[in-house]
């Protein structure tokens, strides 16, 4: 273990109510990160990784935005502010490198 790693972790324990020592600091550390759950997953060595960037992108921004969706507002709402937050502003349009200029 580096001395920078060493130090980051000895930072992170003097923030702590009864500051541990190194080996307990790291002990909660790994705790921690096992209980934490994923925002991700590794790709498994039997499956490809995806190669459609834009399709995923696309994908993830529809994700973040039902999860900030305005749950008030009708079905119909809710896709339309989705639609237009994905294809962003109209001053930008014409410089989207993913479409073609319309003008």
């Amino acid at each position: 273990m580096t001395e920078e790693f060493q130090s980051e972790i000895k930072n992170w324990a003097k923030k702590q109510p009864d500051h541990p020592a190194l080996a307990v600091a790291i002990r909660r550390l790994v705790e921690l990160g096992l209980t934490a759950k994923a925002k991700w997953s590794p790709v498994k060595e039997d499956e490809k990784p995806r190669k459609d960037t834009k399709g995923r992108a696309r994908e993830l921004a529809g994700d973040t935005l039902d999860e900030m969706t305005d749950t008030t507002a009708t079905p119909e709402d809710q896709a339309g502010r989705k639609r237009r937050l994905i294809r962003g502003p109209e001053e930008f349009q014409n410089v989207r490198r993913d479409r073609p200029n319309r003008k």
